[in-house]
């Protein structure tokens, strides 16, 4: 499933992909409209990547109660509360699995998060 990214067709990428009733969600950087979003706002971008992963699970059929993994890389650890309130905010009542690491950076530097979902339809 696309997203529309110029990215993916050179990379070689796909925003979501189902097989059966699993669906994985790529790694999903804060952009809007081309841009960074919300540039040094480590929870607005946390929860602006976890709507455009939302989106991508409904097109591929899924919801948000079908998220069993997610996955929060972070570029400044000592950050990781104002991306879990984020991911509290989509997540309290499903209570999928969940792991924050920390990483060097990413393709652009403002973004100070990227997360990645998997989820399994029941539907």
């Amino acid at each position: 499933m696309s997203s529309g990214s110029p990215l993916e067709a050179p990379i070689g990428f796909s925003r979501a992909c189902r097989v059966g009733n699993h669906i994985a969600i790529a790694g999903t950087a804060p952009i809007k409209d081309g841009q960074t979003a919300y540039p040094g706002d480590v929870y607005l971008q946390t929860r602006h990547c976890l709507e455009i992963s939302m989106k991508a699970l409904a097109d591929a059929g899924g919801q948000a109660k079908d998220v069993v993994r997610t996955r929060i890389m972070l570029t400044d650890i000592k950050r990781w509360e104002e991306a879990a309130k984020a991911h509290g905010e989509f997540f309290a009542d499903i209570r999928p699995v969940c792991t924050f690491v920390e990483v060097s950076g990413f393709i652009n530097p403002e973004w100070l998060v990227e997360t990645e979902v998997d989820a399994i339809a029941t539907e």
